[in-house]
């Protein structure tokens, strides 16, 4: 157990950076024996799994693991180094240039950007919903604010296409925090506003009126934010049979009794069809380790190990909805945690 966590004797030994050292010691910071993780709903239940695994075969304290969305994560994480702050980022999404530099700006310096997976924006409806097949372009039209820069007055979604129930357009979903409210803005709802010709050019001409116009979303009751709980998503379904409802894949798998899925272009959110790319809404989940923190929180290369072996083919947490990456993309993981290779972000967005 460590008595202080920046006190390291001898400054060779010392993984954090010295100001950090130095601002825990002149503070007295508490020793912290325990690995702090925070970040994307998506990814919780996987790393929540990973983190018995661990402590199981380690003996080392379970990991403390926050659902907190992948937004909100990056900015605790991003806050600086030290006891005070995560050790690692779980994210649905990759990590942005802004929360690159604002990390950088806080003295985070060195993060290790691994991939875990993958997963799937699902769409989903109650058992017993009326059995929607949507498009990505209706979706576009049912939850933007202003499609195609036009204020929206469709209140069914028949309005949206006359193929489509009679039914009231009600959406549960993530909020703005969320990696899963920017991979859906960005795989689903930006492909549909792309179908119209006229969206398409204007990315080119003006690309901030562009995202605008494209993904900004309606508010309630339209489009309803849930906060950073999934399964409250999937019970919201259960009392509401017409409305939809936008999350992980993993969620829509281990609720197969009270939801099904929705198919998008034609094709539904399986785990075949994520894995090779033919579902519309598939995307990487990854964590972020802070390198200033391995060798100094008990445990953390471990950790990161572990989540590998769990993520990998047929590793434990296929059973619980992470899809394994290709092998080119696991492969460079594991050579990113067994080096713990620093992410240079020259190719963030």
């Amino acid at each position: 157990m460590l008595q202080k966590f920046a006190l390291i004797a001898g400054a060779a030994t010392c993984a954090l950076a010295l100001s950090a050292c130095q601002d825990q010691a002149s503070s007295g910071g508490a020793a912290r024996d325990y690995i702090s993780a925070v970040g994307s709903s998506t990814v919780y239940p996987f790393a929540t799994a990973v983190g018995e695994k661990f402590a199981e075969a380690t003996g080392n304290k379970t990991p403390k693991i926050d659902s907190t969305g992948t937004g909100g994560g990056f900015e605790r994480f991003c806050a600086g180094v030290g006891g005070e702050t995560p050790d690692i980022a779980n994210a649905s999404r990759r990590i942005k240039k802004k929360e690159f530099d604002t990390c950088a700006a806080n003295g985070v310096k060195d993060i290790v950007e691994i991939q875990i997976g993958i997963d799937g924006i699902a769409l989903g409806e109650a058992a017993r919903g009326p059995g929607f097949k949507l498009t990505e372009e209706d979706v576009y039209k049912a939850l933007a604010a202003n499609p195609y820069g036009k204020p929206n007055t469709a209140k069914t979604w028949k309005d949206v296409n006359p193929a489509l129930p009679a039914v009231a357009i009600s959406v549960f979903g993530p909020p703005s925090t969320s990696g899963t409210y920017d991979a859906f803005k960005e795989l689903i709802l930006g492909k549909g506003c792309d179908a119209n010709a006229g969206m398409k050019a204007l990315k080119d001409s003006n690309k901030d009126k562009h995202e605008e116009v494209c993904t900004t979303l309606r508010g309630a009751p339209f489009y309803v934010e849930q906060g950073e709980n999934d399964n409250l998503i999937i019970s919201k379904l259960d009392k509401n049979p017409t409305s939809l409802g936008i999350f992980g894949f993993s969620y829509l798998d281990a609720n197969k009794d009270k939801i099904k899925a929705v198919p998008v272009q034609g094709v539904a959110p399986t785990y075949a069809a994520i894995a090779d790319g033919s579902y519309p809404g598939s995307r990487p989940l990854f964590i972020y380790v802070k390198k200033a923190h391995v060798g100094v929180v008990p445990g953390l290369a471990e950790y990161v190990a572990e989540f590998l072996k769990g993520a990998g083919e047929g590793g434990y947490l296929g059973a619980k909805g992470l899809i394994v990456a290709p092998k080119d993309v696991s492969d460079a993981a594991a050579a990113n945690a067994k080096g713990m290779t620093v992410l240079d972000g020259a190719q963030l967005k």
